[in-house]
């Protein structure tokens, strides 16, 4: 079962190692290239402070979103910013979202993410995690998938898996450690099994499309091509 309020803890510390990482840059390493393909750090830490406003939105019933053209154009408006309007926007923005996920609530509610996607009121917290971890990576300032909270990593890793599952493009797929920790994803293609051993963070990168699975040992057949997030 979902823990909304620890995940409300690891959002705040997440939180605070990003602004701690953002705070040592200055405005010309916000401007340069992030990891994204044709993001700056900018577009980044701008995503991040309009997705916790969005998640707002979710968890007060509003649409996360106007619009795709809406979101786009937002952050296309806020990356070129000083940092310190980008880190006074991170926290205040996430300062907004922690007050609107604590507020008294029906927490097993469905909620409407973007593009329709629903899920329960209970995992928005878990969603905000991933964003700011993942995004923190995207930055290219020396937090890598390995230094990841290992609660994040299994936790990602079991909800990429599930978003896979039965994909059409995607051959039946087993992925394992080392130590035995397994996710099994696709099958809605036609083609045999395989079987993906690597590390954690690792499967993580190939899963959520950030590395390109070189580290990472096949059994059975190529390493499938995932569909974007």
């Amino acid at each position: 079962m979902t823990d909304h309020a620890r995940d409300l803890d690891a959002v705040r510390e997440a939180t605070d190692r990003l602004l701690g990482a953002t705070g040592t840059m200055d405005d010309v390493a916000v401007a340069e290239p992030s990891r994204l393909p044709g993001w700056s750090r900018g577009h980044v830490l701008a995503h991040l402070s309009r997705n916790a406003d969005a998640l707002v939105n979710v968890l007060q019933g509003r649409p996360m979103y106007a619009n795709s053209e809406t979101r786009d154009a937002e952050i296309e408006r806020d990356a070129p910013r000083a940092l310190a309007e980008h880190l006074a926007d991170l926290r205040g923005s996430g300062a907004a979202f922690l007050a609107a996920a604590e507020a008294p609530a029906d927490w097993s509610r469905t909620i409407t993410m973007r593009n329709g996607v629903t899920d329960s009121a209970s995992r928005v917290p878990f969603r905000r995690w991933a964003e700011v971890e993942l995004h923190h990576v995207d930055l290219g300032v020396g937090y890598e998938l390995e230094d990841l909270p290992e609660e994040f990593v299994l936790r990602e890793n079991d909800f990429l898996a599930e978003r896979f599952a039965g994909h059409r493009e995607v051959v039946p797929t087993t992925a394992v450690t080392e130590d035995g920790r397994l996710w099994t994803t696709g099958g809605g293609a036609e083609g045999a099994p395989v079987t993906v051993r690597g590390t954690a963070p690792d499967i993580l990168g190939w899963l959520c499309g950030r590395r390109d699975g070189s580290a990472l040992s096949v059994e059975g057949g190529s390493l499938p091509a995932l569909p974007p997030l």
